[in-house]
């Protein structure tokens, strides 16, 4: 069975690969990273890393690859919206090429599914893609597997435009936890996710920051999801902005997804 998910923007997740690095000021209060780091400690220690050292493999957020969970989603009868990798990045340096290239490989042939890949690094992204095009005939990633970016303030704008030369059929963007403001060229964009931290050391989100990057949706014409205020938990706050809920897609790949 796969592992259901309470991001209310995707079904399950999907972890061939665990573990991460810092790269920006988003990562700062990492959900994945405290996650590794206390309840699934003791589990992923037990896995070497793939820079093996004695350092990593004391370290639960290490970069480890998970195998056996490769072929999972050819195993789900029944379609579902799937998190690639909620629990690191498939585009991390780390991640042996190869293994990276197979969970290609399964999404594709799963394509009853809809994929969500999210990457702090759609440079590499690119990369792979171009090394990789036979996989997808030579053209871009399918619409049935989604490519986006986190952007959480206007120090890591480039990454919209690193994302957009992406050959892909839809690109979108995580602008969570959103620590400031931004303002976007949604051009060849699909879809933006806007979202507050959680965790007992959050940072604010301001009202005016969601609303700017709202409006920008709506004029582009881009679908809009507001995921959460924040708190103390992630629902603490609702997900009410100016007394609406927002939870704009883009359209599922025919045949695939759920979204329960």
């Amino acid at each position: 069975m796969p592992q259901q998910s309470g991001i209310e923007w995707t079904d399950v997740t999907w972890n061939p690969v665990t573990g991460c690095t810092r790269v920006s000021a988003g990562c700062d209060n990492c959900y994945a990273a405290t996650l590794a780091n206390r309840l699934l400690k003791d589990a992923y220690r037990a896995r070497l890393p793939v820079v093996d050292s004695d350092i990593a493999r004391r370290d639960p957020f290490a970069v480890r690859l998970w195998p056996e969970r490769l072929e999972a989603p050819l195993r789900w009868r029944s379609p579902h919206v799937v998190f690639v990798n909620s629990m690191s990045d498939v585009f991390h340096a780390d991640v042996p090429e190869a293994f990276t290239r197979r969970m290609f490989e399964v999404m594709v042939e799963a394509s009853r599914h809809t994929f969500q890949v999210l990457t702090k690094r759609p440079s590499r992204a690119l990369r792979f893609w171009k090394r990789n095009a036979d996989l997808f005939g030579g053209g871009p990633f399918p619409g049935h597997i989604w490519l986006g970016t986190s952007v959480e303030n206007q120090d890591v704008v480039h990454r919209v435009r690193q994302l957009r030369s992406v050959p892909a059929a839809v690109r979108f963007l995580s602008c969570e936890p959103l620590i400031g403001r931004l303002s976007l060229d949604l051009t060849d964009l699909h879809w933006v996710i806007v979202g507050g931290e959680s965790g007992p050391v959050r940072r604010e989100i301001r009202e005016g920051w969601v609303t700017a990057i709202r409006d920008q949706c709506v004029e582009a014409d881009v679908p809009f999801f507001f995921k959460q205020w924040g708190g103390r938990t992630p629902k603490a706050g609702g997900r009410e902005l100016e007394g609406e809920v927002w939870s704009e897609m883009p359209e599922l790949a025919v045949g695939s997804g759920s979204l329960r």
